[in-house]
């Protein structure tokens, strides 16, 4: 009788050596799997992380590229349309003293004059391309010399201002000419219709959000009068940016404020 216990004993006992091994066992393995799965996870998240940075090297030699191509075409552009008209400014000036006619002197004039403004397109597109200038402070440096450039030569007097501007803020390529082509048909606008005596350029930016406002003190802009192309235009070119063109207009002046995000 007393052998029985013993062995129901042992018994037990082996049972519950087999049970802690058997538990041993299974958190090995469920340690050993939970490592595998880790390293797996980090093999992915290397494996990713490389292909993420192979995918930014390609951008970035696309964008050096482009880079280059811009400059490339800027030089071209310098080098060879620009000699060509200073070249054909040269030759109509020529003539012009020497040609005694005056219909064929009126006819020379407008071809100087029309090589003049082919001149100062050539320097806008040289500027748009050039990736030098893809700041905030290029844009508003060039922005207040093309006004001041224009409105010297008409009776309307000029001032500018800038707000918590940071100059070295990147501006993309196409946000930038946007924003200028924008600009100068408002200029031409107050120029040619409001009858204004002053204009006013500011410049204002809050973190990522600019805003440049062209104010005037001209006549304004009829209530019946429907939009022209101008405005549509300058509508558009907000839209295609994420922006908003304001229109603030009153018989005291017009006041034409772009807002984008940088």
């Amino acid at each position: 009788m007393k052998q029985l216990p013993d062995t129901i004993r042992l018994t037990y006992i082996i049972a519950a050596i087999l049970l802690i091994i058997f538990v041993v066992f299974i958190v090995l393995v469920i340690i050993l799997y939970n490592k595998k799965q880790i390293f797996f996870i980090q093999q992915q998240r290397l494996k990713e992380a490389e292909h993420q940075n192979q995918l930014l090297q390609k951008e970035l030699e696309q964008q050096r590229s482009i880079e280059k191509e811009r400059e490339r075409i800027s030089h071209d552009m310098h080098d060879d349309l620009g000699a060509g008209i200073s070249a054909l400014k040269l030759q109509a000036e020529f003539l012009k003293y020497k040609i005694e006619d005056n219909e064929l002197q009126n006819d020379i004039e407008e071809l100087l004059k029309t090589s003049e403004e082919m001149n100062i397109s050539m320097r806008e597109m040289l500027w748009s391309l050039n990736s030098g200038n893809d700041t905030l402070g290029s844009f508003i440096e060039y922005a207040i010399l093309y006004a001041e450039s224009f409105l010297k030569k008409t009776k309307i007097v000029f001032h500018s201002e800038c707000e918590d501007i940071i100059s070295d803020t990147p501006i993309s390529t196409e946000l930038r000419r946007n924003l200028f082509l924008c600009l100068k048909e408002a200029v031409n606008n107050v120029y040619k219709h409001s009858g204004a005596t002053a204009l006013k350029l500011s410049f204002f930016q809050n973190r990522n959000k600019f805003l440049m406002t062209i104010e005037d003190n001209g006549i304004g802009i009829p209530d019946n009068q429907p939009p022209g192309n101008g405005l549509r235009n300058m509508k558009r070119r907000m839209n295609e940016t994420e922006g908003d063109c304001h229109i603030l207009s009153a018989s005291s002046g017009t006041s034409l404020t772009f807002e984008v995000k940088l």
